[in-house]
Protein backbone atom coordinates (compact mmCIF):
# COMPACT_ATOMS: atom_id res chain seq x y z
CA UNK A 1 0.00 0.00 0.00
CA UNK A 2 1.14 3.53 -0.76
CA UNK A 3 2.21 5.63 2.19
CA UNK A 4 2.31 9.42 2.61
CA UNK A 5 3.73 11.47 5.50
CA UNK A 6 1.60 14.56 6.08
CA UNK A 7 3.60 17.56 7.27
CA UNK A 8 2.07 20.46 9.22
CA UNK A 9 0.16 22.93 7.00
CA UNK A 10 -0.54 20.22 4.43
CA UNK A 11 -3.51 18.38 2.91
CA UNK A 12 -3.54 14.97 1.26
CA UNK A 13 -6.41 13.02 -0.29
CA UNK A 14 -6.46 10.11 -2.70
CA UNK A 15 -8.78 7.85 -4.65
CA UNK A 16 -6.04 5.20 -4.44
CA UNK A 17 -5.62 3.31 -1.13
CA UNK A 18 -3.10 5.24 0.98
CA UNK A 19 -1.84 5.14 4.50
CA UNK A 20 -1.45 8.76 5.66
CA UNK A 21 0.88 9.25 8.64
CA UNK A 22 1.29 12.38 10.72
CA UNK A 23 2.51 13.48 14.16
CA UNK A 24 0.51 16.00 16.19
CA UNK A 25 1.17 18.17 19.22
CA UNK A 26 -1.06 21.24 19.50
CA UNK A 27 -1.86 20.87 15.78
CA UNK A 28 -5.10 19.20 14.73
CA UNK A 29 -5.66 16.64 11.97
CA UNK A 30 -9.10 16.22 10.45
CA UNK A 31 -9.72 13.03 8.47
CA UNK A 32 -12.60 12.96 5.99
CA UNK A 33 -13.95 9.69 4.66
CA UNK A 34 -16.75 8.90 2.23
CA UNK A 35 -17.75 5.27 2.92
CA UNK A 36 -19.90 4.98 -0.22
CA UNK A 37 -17.02 5.57 -2.67
CA UNK A 38 -14.28 4.61 -0.17
CA UNK A 39 -12.05 7.68 -0.50
CA UNK A 40 -10.45 9.73 2.21
CA UNK A 41 -8.14 12.58 3.01
CA UNK A 42 -6.49 14.41 5.88
CA UNK A 43 -5.49 17.97 6.72
CA UNK A 44 -2.97 18.94 9.39
CA UNK A 45 -3.26 22.53 10.58
CA UNK A 46 -1.24 24.54 13.10
CA UNK A 47 -3.45 27.54 13.94
CA UNK A 48 -7.22 28.02 14.00
CA UNK A 49 -7.89 31.11 11.86
CA UNK A 50 -6.34 32.83 8.89
CA UNK A 51 -6.24 36.54 9.66
CA UNK A 52 -6.69 37.62 6.05
CA UNK A 53 -3.06 38.70 5.61
CA UNK A 54 -0.65 36.97 3.27
CA UNK A 55 -1.51 33.62 1.71
CA UNK A 56 -4.67 31.70 2.66
CA UNK A 57 -2.60 28.68 3.69
CA UNK A 58 -3.73 25.29 5.02
CA UNK A 59 -1.57 26.21 8.03
CA UNK A 60 -4.91 27.61 9.29
CA UNK A 61 -7.79 25.32 10.23
CA UNK A 62 -10.54 27.32 8.55
CA UNK A 63 -8.61 27.16 5.25
CA UNK A 64 -7.35 23.55 5.62
CA UNK A 65 -10.79 22.04 6.34
CA UNK A 66 -12.36 23.91 3.40
CA UNK A 67 -9.57 22.87 1.00
CA UNK A 68 -9.77 19.22 2.10
CA UNK A 69 -13.52 19.26 1.54
CA UNK A 70 -12.96 20.63 -2.00
CA UNK A 71 -10.49 17.79 -2.68
CA UNK A 72 -13.06 15.26 -1.47
CA UNK A 73 -15.70 16.74 -3.81
CA UNK A 74 -13.18 16.67 -6.70
CA UNK A 75 -12.78 12.91 -6.09
CA UNK A 76 -16.56 12.39 -6.28
CA UNK A 77 -17.43 12.43 -2.57
CA UNK A 78 -20.88 13.71 -1.58
CA UNK A 79 -21.19 15.98 1.43
CA UNK A 80 -24.05 13.96 2.95
CA UNK A 81 -21.83 10.82 2.95
CA UNK A 82 -18.66 12.37 4.38
CA UNK A 83 -17.79 11.66 8.01
CA UNK A 84 -14.97 13.19 10.04
CA UNK A 85 -12.45 12.00 12.61
CA UNK A 86 -10.57 14.64 14.61
CA UNK A 87 -7.23 14.24 16.40
CA UNK A 88 -4.65 16.31 18.25
CA UNK A 89 -4.88 19.68 19.93
CA UNK A 90 -2.75 18.63 22.88
CA UNK A 91 -1.47 21.20 25.37
CA UNK A 92 2.13 20.25 24.75
CA UNK A 93 3.58 23.65 25.69
CA UNK A 94 3.87 24.47 29.39
CA UNK A 95 2.16 27.86 29.68
CA UNK A 96 -0.29 29.74 31.85
CA UNK A 97 -1.10 32.33 29.15
CA UNK A 98 -4.53 31.53 27.63
CA UNK A 99 -3.47 33.12 24.34
CA UNK A 100 -1.07 30.19 23.90
CA UNK A 101 -3.70 27.47 24.39
CA UNK A 102 -3.44 26.78 20.68
CA UNK A 103 -4.49 23.13 20.99
CA UNK A 104 -7.81 24.08 22.62
CA UNK A 105 -8.45 26.77 20.01
CA UNK A 106 -7.65 24.32 17.18
CA UNK A 107 -10.08 21.73 18.61
CA UNK A 108 -12.83 24.35 19.01
CA UNK A 109 -12.41 25.46 15.40
CA UNK A 110 -12.70 21.87 14.07
CA UNK A 111 -15.82 21.16 16.15
CA UNK A 112 -17.55 24.43 15.23
CA UNK A 113 -16.66 24.27 11.53
CA UNK A 114 -17.75 20.65 11.11
CA UNK A 115 -21.01 21.36 12.92
CA UNK A 116 -21.61 24.36 10.65
CA UNK A 117 -20.84 22.21 7.57
CA UNK A 118 -23.15 19.48 8.99
CA UNK A 119 -20.37 16.87 8.78
CA UNK A 120 -20.69 14.29 11.54
CA UNK A 121 -17.65 13.63 13.74
CA UNK A 122 -17.72 9.85 14.18
CA UNK A 123 -14.65 9.69 16.42
CA UNK A 124 -12.08 11.97 17.98
CA UNK A 125 -9.13 11.97 20.31
CA UNK A 126 -8.25 15.51 21.28
CA UNK A 127 -6.68 17.54 24.06
CA UNK A 128 -4.59 16.20 26.92
CA UNK A 129 -0.87 16.75 27.47
CA UNK A 130 0.62 14.28 24.98
CA UNK A 131 1.32 14.33 21.28
CA UNK A 132 -0.12 11.72 18.93
CA UNK A 133 1.04 9.68 15.98
CA UNK A 134 -1.85 9.09 13.56
CA UNK A 135 -2.15 6.54 10.74
CA UNK A 136 -5.22 6.94 8.51
CA UNK A 137 -6.20 4.37 5.86
CA UNK A 138 -7.98 6.27 3.08
CA UNK A 139 -9.78 3.24 1.63
CA UNK A 140 -11.26 1.91 4.92
CA UNK A 141 -11.56 5.07 7.04
CA UNK A 142 -9.67 3.28 9.82
CA UNK A 143 -7.40 5.39 12.04
CA UNK A 144 -4.72 4.09 14.37
CA UNK A 145 -3.35 6.35 17.08
CA UNK A 146 -0.40 6.14 19.44
CA UNK A 147 0.43 8.67 22.16
CA UNK A 148 3.87 10.26 21.99
CA UNK A 149 5.76 11.58 25.02
CA UNK A 150 7.58 14.90 24.97
CA UNK A 151 11.23 14.88 24.04
CA UNK A 152 13.30 13.74 26.99
CA UNK A 153 10.39 12.28 28.98
CA UNK A 154 10.07 8.59 29.75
Amino acid sequence: MNSHFLYPSAIFASKEPYQINTILGSCVAVCFWDPTIRVGGMCHYMLPFWNGEGLASPKYGNIAIEKLLEKMYDMGAKKLNIVAKVFGGGDVLETKNPQFFIGQRNIKLANEMLEELKIKIVSSSVGGKLGRKIIFHTHTGEVKQRYVNRQGEK
